[in-house]
């Protein structure tokens, strides 16, 4: 009888540390400036909402690692573009802008008036897109692994050879290229799921995004932005400081060397670590 007593206090014990560790919160519909449907979550408490934004084909569980972490300081909201994840998918032409109108439109329905919006990929053209419409609200930008070079460009017809094999066969083209998107030693599950993910993303989105993602040009057409730009950076792809320096009112740079495209996944540790530095220090300047 005692030993049973026992075993039923030791899982009592283990629930109750598992439920203090898992992050749970309610999802959320927002509605874009067209009216598409925009799913989020919202973590935690405090006055500065961290606002994080996947990249091209992912959905908000690239930051699955992130959300324990920074929910315990911040309030911490997760969100899916239109056309990604439980986000709706009406939408006829995918741009940088019409994403930005997405994460704004959750901004507003949480009343967020202080904001760090962090994107990776191409969330980076999105954080950028959103500093335009919301900037009394945004304090900080911070891209992860993006904005290597702001005058990098390609002519429509490059856009057009480019984005062919996509169109042709979205699955298999996207998971050889994100495949490539990796540094040797990283491990081959991790690998698999996020191929796994965004190979089996909305082909129509896909397409339409990266057309646009690959369109915007900001060395001919500058973002014209007063927000302070962080970047968290791998050094898989060259990040050119000074060309992004002539076009940002400010621009400041720190590299995980050794980390493939999905720093945020593959080296979770070192980069909450690196991430929440760069936090505290836009809220110092801030104050």
């Amino acid at each position: 009888m005692k030993r049973k007593l026992a075993y039923v206090v030791l899982l009592f014990v283990c629930l109750v540390l598992l439920f203090n560790n898992t992050v749970y919160a309610k999802t959320q519909t927002a509605v874009s400036k067209d009216g598409v449907p925009i799913s989020f979550s919202v973590y935690g408490k405090g006055d500065v909402a961290l606002v994080f934004i996947p990249g091209w084909s992912c959905n908000s569980s690239v930051w699955k690692n992130q959300v324990p972490y920074f929910s315990k300081k911040y309030r911490v909201v997760t969100l899916e573009l239109a056309g990604h994840g439980k986000s709706g998918n009406e939408r006829t032409v995918y741009t940088m802008e019409s994403f930005a109108q997405d994460v704004t439109s959750v901004v507003k329905k949480i009343n967020a008036q202080k904001v760090i919006l962090i994107g990776h990929s191409m969330g980076g053209y999105v954080i950028i897109e959103t500093a335009k419409i919301i900037p009394d609200n945004v304090i900080a930008l911070v891209g992860i692994d993006t904005i290597q070079n702001l005058e990098e460009a390609y002519t429509p017809e490059q856009v057009v050879e480019f984005v062919k094999p996509f169109k042709a066969d979205f699955k298999k083209t996207t998971d050889s290229f994100v495949r490539g998107m990796f540094v040797t030693g990283t491990d081959p599950k991790l690998i698999n799921e996020i191929v796994d993910m965004m190979s089996n993303a909305s082909p129509k989105v896909g397409v339409s995004a990266m057309e646009n993602m690959f369109s915007t040009s900001y060395g001919t057409n500058p973002p014209n932005i007063k927000t302070p730009v962080w970047c968290l950076n791998a050094d898989l792809w060259p990040t050119n400081a000074e060309v992004n320096r002539k076009y940002l009112s400010e621009f400041n740079l720190r590299i995980m060397p050794g980390a493939g495209h999905f720093i945020m996944l593959e080296k979770p540790e070192e980069f909450n670590k690196q991430l929440d530095e760069i936090i505290k220090e836009i809220l110092n300047r801030s104050k």
